[in-house]
Parts: structure tokens; C-alpha cells; sequence
């Protein structure tokens, strides 16, 4: 059994409630013992350097003073005007709904839903489910589905996109001043603040010592101790390592040894992305009337423009984010699943932190998304000037998404299992 490796401060506040349990690496598989970790501390994996745990001072009460803050924020934001626009003479004011509620009308459902759920459902469904779990676990009797609303959480983490959408809110007013005159609200602020605070409720959450507190107050089991025989499986939901086959025991999602179907769902997902990726790029994602006058435009065109106009580090912030990312996601996976399957030994600790960064990067490129919905909710003014979604951006949503999926379903483990039975 390797050790596993600790940063941090030495041995002050050191946690000896989870040392000596054993955790299963959820990018390489290893198996291993968490030491006692002091307040600060980080647990890396010793064989890829994943991070097992990261232990906060106080995780429970800053967490919940930093979420009540981003609920309060969320509450302005919803309250306060967003953006208005002058064109000719005519002001449009909007609010965050207006732009899913355009879309809606003129028959972009799927981004409207898209846009919906990613800047408004789920960051706020995600706060107050936090809240909810965090004020439990300070009751003497915390509710018995505590377990259940955290695993949402974890849950509704990757899809919550204030921060991408924000800079969409960038892209979408630099393409704007030029047309008309552009006041930036209330809710731009109050949305750039909850997204400094969800950034540290989450730096200061440590999501073991929620799974912990719930195990201390009987809300859920612990890990088996005794006599047990047999494999053993990590859970990929909460990170307990028990001999469960069905349920884990401490928060009820399915155990398995690795990822259902893994490789084929990722396959299928992927072919499905790459299908879509040829007219997200070709076909139109806006079309810009303006004074009667005013043509489609691409996502290439797009940043042609904005090079044109002289804002090169923005052309080049939407041409990595929409064109590089998704092509290098599409083309990163699709080398991990090959190499998977051949079984190959090739650098595998470094195809592990490409696993992570391509895990990690693949929202940004929601940020055409957000740029289209903003656009379109801000200029309708009829024949003087409108922007309409177009296909292409339909497309490049479902490419996003798609890919997302993609990357989840990969289980980076397989690579180490492949590796090892092909291990002179």
C-alpha cells in the first residue's frame, strides 16, 4: 500500500476522525490510507496526483455564511435591471429572463432550456440545496434525506455557469457598443459578486467533512468495520470504500467497479458531438438586421469581426473558447479511448491530467451561448435593429453539452486497468 501524499502545514489540528480510512484515487483506481490531515492541508494521490481531499478550517459555518450570501446576491440579481439598449431612439430594458423568454418565442426552445438551466436553474437550485444540507448538519436532528439533496449538489455543480455566462455578458456588450448605447445594470454587478462568493463557499467546502458530519449525526453509515471480506469498491458519488455490491451504505448511489458501459457511451457521445460540430461552425448563429440591412453570421465570422475592429485578445478569447476547446475535447478524448483500448502504458499519469483539464474546460465554450441569448434579448426593435438565433448555435449548444456528457462518462481508471494487464 503506497501513502498517500500531503501538503500543507504540519501537524497542528490534525484530523484523526478519517485518518487510516481507506480511499479508492477516482482518476487512477489506487487504493490507499488517508493520513491524519492538519486544517490547510491537500492529500494527492501518489501515483497521479489527483486530489483526494482537501481539508478547510471551519468548512461547515464559512461555507454557509459564504451560500446565504450568494442567495441574497441571486435575489438582486433577479430584482435589479440587467441591461438596457438605445437604438434610434428606442430604449429595450431587460432583466436575466429575458433572454431564455426571446429565445423561447422565436423557437430556440433548446437554447432557451439550455440557458435556463445553466445561469438560472441550477446555480440557484445548487445554493439553496447547499444551504439546506449546511443548516442541517447544525440541528440536533438533521432530516433523514440530508444525503440525498448533497449528492444533488455535487450533482448540479458542473452545469451551474455564472462565471462563463458573465463573460458572455463581455463578449456580447463589446459587440454591441458600437451598434448602440449600452447601460450595464444592477444585475451585472450583483452576478459578478455572487460569483466571487460561490468561488469561495466552494474553495472553503470540504465535501468529506459534509459526508462525515452526516455519519456523526446517524443521517448515514459509516464504513464497515470488522470482518468483512471480499473486493472492495469505491463509491463514485460520496468516496466510501466499502464491500457494498448494490448501495453504498453511506449515501445510496449505485457501486460499481468502474463506470457503466464506459467506453461506449463515451463513443457514442462523442460520434454524436462530431456530427454536430460541422454545421456549428458553417451554419449561421445570429443574423443581425440593422436599418433593414444585415446578413448572418458564423462563428468564424464572428471572430472575424471582432479582429477586424481591433479587439484581437477578445477574437482570440472566443476563437479558443468556441472553435479550439470543443475541437481539442472531441480529439482529446477520442486519444484517451483509443489508447484505453489498446491497453497502452504510454504516459499514463500525464493522459490523467488530460483527462482533468479536458473534464474541467469544456463549459467555457457556453460562453456563444450566452453571447446570443444576451443579444437577441437585447436588441428587438423591430426594422430599426433585431438579432435573431439561428441554427448554428443550436448545434454548438448541443456540441457543448454533448461533449460534457462525454467527459463524465469516461472513467480515467480504465486507462490504469488497461495498463496493468498488459504489464510484461
Amino acid at each position: 500500500m503506497q501513502a498517500t501524499a500531503v501538503i500543507g502545514p504540519p501537524a497542528a489540528g490534525a484530523d484523526t476522525r478519517s485518518a487510516g480510512r481507506l480511499r479508492e484515487c477516482p482518476d487512477c483506481g489506487l487504493f490507499q490510507r488517508l493520513p491524519p490531515l492538519p486544517r490547510g492541508s491537500v492529500a494527492r494521490c501518489p501515483r497521479c496526483a489527483a486530489v483526494l481531499r482537501r481539508r478547510r478550517v471551519d468548512p461547515v459555518g464559512r461555507s454557509l455564511a459564504l451560500v446565504v450570501t450568494g442567495l441574497l446576491l441571486f435575489a438582486l440579481a433577479l430584482s435589479l435591471p440587467f441591461m438596457d439598449v438605445e437604438v434610434g431612439g428606442l430604449v429595450r430594458a431587460t432583466s436575466l429572463l429575458t433572454g431564455p423568454a426571446e429565445l423561447e418565442q422565436q423557437g430556440a426552445w433548446e437554447l432557451a432550456l439550455a440557458v435556463l438551466v445553466t445561469t438560472l436553474g441550477a446555480p440557484l437550485g445548487r445554493l439553496l440545496l447547499l444551504t439546506y444540507v449546511l443548516l442541517g448538519l447544525h440541528l440536533p436532528r438533521p432530516p433523514r434525506h440530508l444525503y440525498a439533496v448533497f449528492r444533488w449538489v455535487e450533482w448540479l455543480s458542473p452545469w451551474s455557469m455564472v462565471e462563463v455566462f458573465l463573460l458572455g455578458v463581455f463578449v456580447a456588450y463589446t459587440r454591441l457598443i458600437e451598434l448602440a448605447h449600452v447601460e450595464v445594470g444592477g444585475a451585472v454587478v450583483a452576478l459578478g459578486a455572487l460569483m466571487l462568493a460561490s468561488a469561495a463557499a466552494d474553495g472553503a467546502l470540504d465535501h468529506e467533512a459534509v459526508w462525515e458530519g452526516l455519519e456523526h449525526s446517524g443521517v448515514v453509515a459509516g464504513a464497515a468495520r470488522g470482518a468483512a471480506r471480499g473486493p472492495r469498491f469505491g463509491c463514485d458519488s460520496c468516496g466510501l470504500v466499502s464491500h457494498a455490491t448494490g448501495s453504498c451504505p453511506r449515501c445510496g448511489a449505485n457501486v460499481r467497479p468502474r463506470k457503466r458501459d464506459s467506453l461506449g457511451r463515451t463513443w457514442a457521445l462523442l460520434a454524436a458531438a462530431a456530427v454536430l460540430y460541422i454545421p456549428a461552425n458553417t451554419m449561421p448563429v445570429l443574423t443581425l438586421i440593422h436599418f433593414g440591412r444585415g446578413s448572418p453570421s458564423t462563428i468564424l465570422g464572428g471572430v472575424a469581426e471582432l479582429a477586424a475592429d481591433g479587439m484581437w485578445p477578445l477574437a482570440l478569447l472566443v476563437l479558443f473558447a468556441s472553435v479550439v476547446v470543443p475541437m481539442l475535447k472531441l480529439a482529446s478524448l477520442v486519444l484517451l479511448l483509443i489508447t484505453t483500448q489498446r491497453g497502452s502504458r504510454w504516459r499514463l499519469r500525464d493522459r490523467t491530467l488530460l483527462y482533468r483539464i479536458v473534464d474541467s474546460v469544456g463549459r467555457w465554450s457556453m460562453i456563444d451561448v450566452f453571447m446570443v441569448s444576451i443579444l437577441t434579448a437585447l436588441v428587438r426593435m423591430g426594422t430599426i435593429a433585431s438579432i435573431s438565433p439561428g441554427t448554428g448555435a443550436i448545434a454548438f449548444c448541443a456540441v457543448v453539452v454533448l461533449t460534457m456528457l462525454a467527459a463524465h462518462s469516461f472513467d480515467p481508471r480504465l486507462m490504469w486497468d488497461a495498463a496493468a494487464r498488459t504489464r510484461p
